[in-house]
């Protein structure tokens, strides 16, 4: 992001206040528990929440060397990456009025972000929770207001912004902003992050991020027929949302089961499913994946490397406490990893067609999701394992089809496969992601797939459905096709290609004279 254009962040901002206590006794006079306080804390919430995590995913040293998939800057464990005094500039346009409410959030914000106010007839919305032992029991709401005039100084900010995030709470600032916001959309980049009580996106926006009860309400009336709580009764929605709203992409986003991303039009999902298993408060977790996505769009990625992104860091926010992290206000960082679903009881990876079907009959058996994937698998390198994780996360099996080395020879031509059929058994069988392997000797894995009769047929994002044979056939018992990021740059045939560049050149430097060979 250019440095003298900053991310700009529209929307209303709450105050958002936890108290924190114990609750071991019921009150005297009525069956309710009574919490004996021990602390309160108080923080921005909504858009406010939003600028202040975008402006703490800052840009990391490595960054540049990493694939383009990762893109966005790496957090640590905590997941916020250090600070760098030349970050682009966070600035955050809201309402705020005189109360003493609005006052605690203007000092909470100050050294964080630049915030231009718009101003707001009555105070801040408030909400409080009441928590004991870390869990909610009661949230109090109270205030809000009518959002005032847009001033010059906004229009100039966003006339001068690179990338704008709408964080939409329905309290009236992005209603406020509308035509302006409009206007900005046939230029630059917008990612809406909507609400259900708010406006909806503007035509052109770049990026709209829906969690899954939003979207299933907003489809609820006009598309009553897209239903299904899986990966593409979610992108169904999404890709009509797509086109309804004029959207280049929707993510829905999923909460721990990760997002989709679904274009207008889209008849397959791309799944995003989640990196690590994130047991924690979720408060503020589509307020992270909004600003993370914003943050990297602003970046150069495009959405799906930005819908890649948001799903990390927004898990690592989780797991490592949410907007209670003090890491985030600078306190102390601290963190939290999670593992893959285990294998199927009694079962291990392998060759055999008889072991992969007796491993789907099982996990179908005990109503689980068969998940099936594809491919030669030669030279396997790290797009290869990250795809392999990523699918096995969408399910409770992962069984990979491998062409056999008659079928790699057919379709790759003499000299591959490079790794033989019993060493790419034996090396894909070793990982934790894969239950079972199964070789096929055709071209496609169709007649493969009948016998395995899989729910998921997972392949490499950079396969689309039109050039996917097993579509038609996963659908004749209603499966489905997923398609998941890859990382750019890593595929076999490349690989191949540069090390035969290598040998070529190693070659021709020994024939130079004066050259001795190793």
């Amino acid at each position: 992001m250019p440095r003298n254009r900053p991310l700009v962040v529209v929307g209303d901002t709450l105050l958002d206040t936890d108290v924190e206590g114990r609750a071991s006794r019921l009150a005297p006079d009525a069956p309710a528990p009574v919490l004996d306080v021990s602390e309160e804390h108080s923080r921005p919430g909504g858009a406010g929440l939003a600028a202040v995590l975008a402006g703490a995913f800052c840009r990391d040293p490595v960054r540049d060397a990493l694939p383009s998939v990762l893109r966005a800057e790496r957090p640590g464990p905590d997941g916020f990456a250090g600070q760098d005094p030349d970050r682009p500039e966070i600035v955050l346009v809201t309402a705020l009025g005189q109360s003493r409410s609005d006052q605690l959030v203007r000092d909470l914000l100050a050294p964080r972000v630049t915030v231009l106010e718009l101003p707001l007839r009555g105070s801040v919305p408030v909400k409080t929770r009441l928590c004991a032992d870390g869990r909610p029991l009661l949230r109090v709401d109270r205030g809000g207001g009518t959002v005032g005039p847009v001033t010059d100084e906004v229009r100039a900010a966003l006339a001068g912004a690179h990338t704008v995030l709408v964080s939409d709470y329905g309290r009236g600032v992005a209603a406020r902003l509308r035509a302006e916001l409009a206007v900005l959309a046939g230029h630059t980049q917008v990612v809406w992050d909507p609400h259900p009580r708010g406006e909806p996106p503007v035509p052109g926006a770049r990026l709209v991020t829906p969690n899954a009860a939003e979207a299933r309400a907003l489809c609820s009336d006009q598309y009553p027929d897209l239903d299904g709580d899986g990966p593409h009764g979610h992108g169904r929605r999404g890709a009509a949302l797509a086109a309804e709203w004029r959207s280049a992409a929707v993510a829905v986003t999923l909460g721990r089961r990760g997002a989709v991303l679904a274009r207008p039009g889209d008849e397959a999902p791309l799944y995003f499913p989640p990196l690590q298993e994130a047991d924690g408060d979720p408060c503020g977790a589509g307020d992270c994946f909004a600003a993370t996505a914003a943050r990297a769009l602003a970046d150069g990625a495009l959405p799906e490397e930005a819908t890649h992104e948001a799903v990390r860091r927004s898990g690592a926010f989780v797991a490592a406490g949410g907007v209670r992290n003090p890491a985030l206000w600078g306190g102390v960082p601290g963190g939290a990893a999670g593992h893959p679903a285990p294998a199927a009881p009694g079962r291990g990876p392998g060759g055999s067609l008889a072991d992969a079907r007796a491993l789907a009959a099982d996990v179908r058996a005990r109503g689980g999701t068969v998940v099936a994937t594809g491919g030669c698998f030669d030279l396997l390198h790290a797009g290869h394992v990250g795809m392999l994780q990523n699918a096995r996360r969408t399910g409770d099996c992962l069984i990979v089809c491998l062409n056999s080395d008659v079928s790699v020879r057919r379709l790759k031509g003499e000299g591959r496969p490079i790794t033989p059929e019993a060493d790419r058994i034996s090396v894909l069988a070793g990982l934790d992601c894969v239950d079972a392997v199964a070789v096929f000797d055709e071209n496609t894995p169709e007649r493969l797939l009948r016998e395995l009769r899989p729910h998921v047929w997972v392949k490499g994002g950079d396969y689309g459905t039109e050039r996917l044979p097993e579509a038609a056939t996963l659908e004749e018992w209603g499966g489905r096709v997923l398609l998941l990021p890859y990382l750019d740059g890593r595929s076999t045939t490349a690989l191949a290609r540069r090390a035969a560049d290598h040998h070529g050149a190693a070659r021709e430097s020994t024939d130079r004279p004066g050259v001795e060979s190793p």
